[in-house]
This record gives C-alpha cells, sequence and structure tokens, in this order.
C-alpha cells in the first residue's frame, strides 16, 4: 500500500501528533518536503507533506495563516508537518484555527525527531510499496504466462482482469471482439469497436484511454512495425497502480507473441497452402489431400469457394497493402468462426482463397466486401460452390467473375450472378462498342443518306427469327421491299445472312450500339 499520512503518524519512532484535519490522513504522501520560505508553493508539484519550523511565518498572525494554508492545500500539498520546541513551543492558536477551517492535515512534530527522519520514513515506504508492486507485477507475470500457454488467450484474460480489479477484452485485427473476461464484459467491449478502429489506424504499438461513465478502460495495439495483429482492452474504475501495469504489460507481451506469428512460419504455411493449391487446380485432389492433413484437410473434403482478390487501383504509399489487410480480413472471419480457410498470395498484388461454401469467410465477403473494397482497394471474383475434383473449373469461373467485376467498378462479382443473369451486361465494354459500330457504320452511313432503313429492317428481320412476313408487318412494308433492303445488307457488309454466326453477330452489334446509333449516324 502506498504511504500515506496515516501510516507516518502510526509510525512508532516518528512521534507524530494530529492537530487538525483527521478525517484527511488517508491521502497518500509523495514526499516529504522542507521549506521555510513563506511562500513555496511554486516549488511544490502536489502531493507532499510539506515540514516547517515556521522560521520565517508569522504563524500567530491569523490572516496571514489563512493565506498561507489556502495556497497549501491549493498547491495540492497533503498535510503540513510542524516542528514545536525549535521557533514556537506549541502549534500557534492562528495556523490550528486556519487548519481546522480548512480541514486540512497539520502534525505536530516533536524537537526530537528531525525532518530527515521523516523524509527518510516517506523514502522507506515508497521503496517498500514499490518493491511490492514489482513483486506482484512478478508474479502476475508469472501466472499470465502459465495460463497463457496451458488453456490460452482466454484464460489470460480471465486472469488479467482479476489482477485489475476489472475486466479485459481481446480484439482481432478487424477490430472485432474475440475474447472478454468476465463474461458480462463482452457488452461493453462491444461498445468500443469505433475507438479500436481508430487505434488500429495508427502504427503499434499505439494506447488510448477512453473515459466512460462506469470506468476507464486502456486500449493497447499488439503487433510489431507498422501491423496491428489485435488490440487489448482493460477496463478498471481508477487509473492503474504499478502492480496492476506490470500485469497489463505482461498480457500485452504475451498476446502479441500468441497473435503475431513468425514469418518462417508464416511463409511455410503459405508454401504448403500453395502447394495444396495447385495439385487442386492440376485435378491432384488424393495428393492434396495427403499433403494438407490436418491443417487444411477438413476444407478440402466439404464444398467450397474459390475467390480471386486483385489490387483495384493505385495505392497509397503509406496505407497498408490492400491484398493482406483484405486476407487478414477473411483470417479474421474464419477464426472467429473456427473455420478453416487457405489463402495463397500470388505476386503482391493478387490473392487466392479456398472457403468453405456458406460458411463465415463466404458470408462476411459477401455482406462486407463493397465496404472493405471501399476502404482497402480491392476487387473480387467468386466461383460457384465446387468440390476438390473441379477445383481448375473453379478457378477459371472466379477469374472471369473478376474480370467482368473490373469492367463493371463492381468490388465483388459472383459466376453464379453471371450465369443467372443476361449477357447483354457483358456488352457494356468498349472493345466491344468499337467492334459493333466497325461492323454497322456502313449501314449508318447509307441510311444517313435517306436512301433507306437498313438498321431497323436488319434488326426488325433478326428479332423476328428471319420471316419475312412478320418482319414486313413490323415495319409497315411490303415483304418484297424487305428482302430488298436485305440484299442491300449483305451487299454493303459483304456478309452473308445466311450464316447463322452472322446473325449471330450482328444481332449482338445491334444490341451493343443501342442508344449510339444518333452519335454514329452524324460522322
Amino acid at each position: 500500500m502506498p504511504v500515506t499520512l496515516a501510516s507516518l503518524v502510526q509510525h512508532s519512532a516518528l512521534k507524530l501528533a494530529v492537530r487538525a484535519g483527521e478525517d484527511r490522513l488517508d491521502t497518500p504522501v509523495r514526499w516529504a518536503h522542507a521549506s521555510e520560505l513563506a511562500d513555496p508553493v511554486p516549488y511544490m508539484e502536489g502531493g507532499e507533506l510539506l515540514l516547517v519550523t515556521a522560521m520565517t511565518l508569522d504563524a500567530a498572525d491569523h490572516e496571514a495563516m489563512r493565506r498561507y494554508v489556502r495556497r497549501l492545500a491549493g498547491a495540492g500539498v497533503v498535510g503540513l508537518g510542524f516542528a514545536v520546541g525549535v521557533n514556537y513551543d506549541d502549534i500557534p492558536e492562528a495556523l490550528l484555527e486556519a487548519a481546522r477551517a480548512e480541514d486540512f492535515p497539520l502534525l505536530e512534530v516533536p524537537r526530537r525527531t528531525p525532518f530527515l527522519a521523516i523524509s527518510k520514513a516517506v523514502s522507506a515506504a515508497m521503496a517498500a510499496d514499490q518493491y511490492r508492486a514489482v513483486t506482484a507485477g512478478f508474479e502476475a507475470q508469472r501466472e499470465l504466462t502459465r495460463a497463457a500457454l496451458a488453456e490460452g488467450p482466454a484464460a489470460l484474460l480471465a486472469r488479467l482482469a482479476a489482477h485489475v480489479d476489472g475486466w479485459a477484452a481481446l480484439y482481432d485485427a478487424s477490430g472485432a471482439v474475440v475474447a472478454a473476461a468476465p463474461d458480462w464484459a463482452g457488452r461493453r467491449a462491444a461498445r468500443l469497436t469505433s475507438d479500436v478502429e481508430r487505434l488500429r489506424e495508427r502504427p503499434a504499438p499505439a494506447s488510448a484511454v477512453v473515459g466512460g461513465t462506469d470506468d476507464r478502460v486502456e486500449l493497447q495495439s499488439l503487433g510489431t512495425g507498422r501491423r496491428v495483429r489485435g488490440a487489448l482492452a482493460v477496463g478498471t474504475g481508477a487509473a492503474l497502480g504499478t502492480a496492476e501495469r506490470y500485469a497489463v504489460h505482461s498480457a500485452i507481451a504475451l498476446l502479441t507473441l500468441t497473435t503475431e506469428r513468425s514469418r518462417s512460419l508464416q511463409a511455410a504455411e503459405q508454401r504448403l497452402g500453395a502447394a495444396v493449391l495447385r495439385m487442386m487446380l492440376s485435378g491432384q485432389p488424393d495428393h492434396a489431400r495427403a499433403v494438407a492433413g490436418d491443417l487444411y484437410g477438413g476444407l478440402l473434403d466439404a464444398p467450397f469457394r474459390l475467390l480471386i482478390a486483385e489490387r483495384a487501383g493505385e495505392q497509397d504509399p503509406e496505407a497498408e497493402h490492400p491484398v493482406h489487410a483484405f486476407a487478414e480480413f477473411l483470417e479474421a472471419a474464419a477464426s472467429r468462426s473456427g473455420e478453416t480457410v487457405l489463402t495463397v498470395p500470388e505476386g503482391d498484388d493478387r490473392l487466392v482463397v479456398l472457403a468453405a461454401d456458406g460458411g463465415a469467410v463466404v458470408t462476411a465477403c459477401e455482406s462486407s466486401t463493397e465496404r472493405e473494397a471501399e476502404e482497402a482497394g480491392i476487387v473480387v471474383g467468386m466461383s460457384a460452390p465446387t468440390g476438390p475434383i473441379a477445383a481448375a473449373a473453379a478457378y477459371k469461373q472466379a477469374e472471369q467473375a473478376l474480370s467482368v467485376a473490373r469492367r463493371r467498378g463492381r468490388a465483388l462479382v459472383e459466376h453464379e450472378d453471371l450465369a443467372a443473369g443476361s449477357v447483354l451486361p457483358l456488352l457494356a465494354d468498349d472493345a466491344v462498342r468499337a467492334f459493333a459500330d466497325g461492323m454497322l457504320r456502313a449501314l449508318y452511313e447509307h441510311d444517313a443518306t435517306g436512301r433507306g432503313d437498313l438498321v431497323a429492317s436488319l434488326r426488325a428481320w433478326l428479332s423476328r427469327h428471319g420471316q419475312w412476313d412478320a418482319a414486313a408487318a413490323d415495319l409497315g412494308v411490303h415483304r418484297h421491299t424487305l428482302r430488298y433492303r436485305m440484299r442491300r445488307v449483305e451487299e454493303i457488309l459483304g456478309r452473308s445472312l445466311d450464316d447463322p454466326d452472322v446473325r449471330m453477330e450482328l444481332w449482338l452489334a445491334l444490341k451493343a450500339t443501342a442508344g449510339s446509333a444518333a452519335g454514329t449516324s452524324t460522322e
């Protein structure tokens, strides 16, 4: 316990007597300082026990003593030790009245007790308190280490919460609550996600203090260098003491070790994942299962999705790499749900992911990719659900979806959406429109001279699958007129409408140039 006025009064060798402020003796004492200045306040920091003999004080002047005591109390001085038998045989009544009026602790120091003895007593008590705190901190460190090694982060948080007489919570790299102790602390920790998000934007290690109505919360980032792997929140009713601070620092170190995997281990896992993926794509699922073992084996036995993520644009050199950030986002989602996920980097700007169909990783990707992509700058293509034997086809599906996502400016495109939708949106591409414009330009130029309406006639004839009477009726012309126009189309284009490939290309060209005919015809 810290040294207080009460503990000094109870010190048998000092023989101190309390003359005023009896109700405020539990105040901690930071130091004992002797000063005979009439106004020592400019040299005080607060928390001192001031020792005087009143050599330069008019201690019998009531007004002077009232001002003197008020100044000391306002400066945070915790008490006044007055030596009797030196300049005054007893504490003057003026000083007693002033101290009692302010409820300011006033201690009588007998002549045989030197001020140095009081200073030594304070120093010794502070040293003993510091030693107890350090000893308790080392004991907490040992206990937290045992808990972390034997039972994991959840047990470590429980021990830490008990040591600080409060609560503790662990957040993953995405800012989500992984574990909390006691159980009720999970709700409190969830309300701090915005504060954790701001902390994650700063290079590790970083810290912040969040003041609440019920507690005081310290947030500490976990990780090394610029990479923030998670965060620790510690909530208490008051500021942490020395022993509690040791416990928190030990928890930070232990949690950082458990969340910051070594580079060699991470590189080994990535190499293994890349080998498993190559075997899957080459049609060797049995070999892939054998190599994956327990690490990825369960994932390969169930329907999965294959995702390909790429950087969407230029990257801020000061920001975290978007593909790396997205990988951590998916791995955090897998960790929270206890799923297995296989992430394989392909260079610095591309990531291939195998994740269980319908699992937390795919769900998180579908629900959060728009926001994550906007923040991190990525684009994602996702295959349809598949199994190990069709991994190569799933890879092609993901690449196709990724290509469409880039052209459409979308953050995520699923291959199933392409198969279930229309082919027409795929025509919204500059290369396709350029091909269509070139193919139909001669017809538009012919129509611009007023010598016929070949484009509209071609569109009507194709829409009626080459039925002359129905197409002519749609146009309001005789079928012989329509036959003449179609021969002119063949002559101008130099292509036969009997060829089904030609009819298909012309139809798609008409669809691709819909809405742009006016601009083309005026050229």
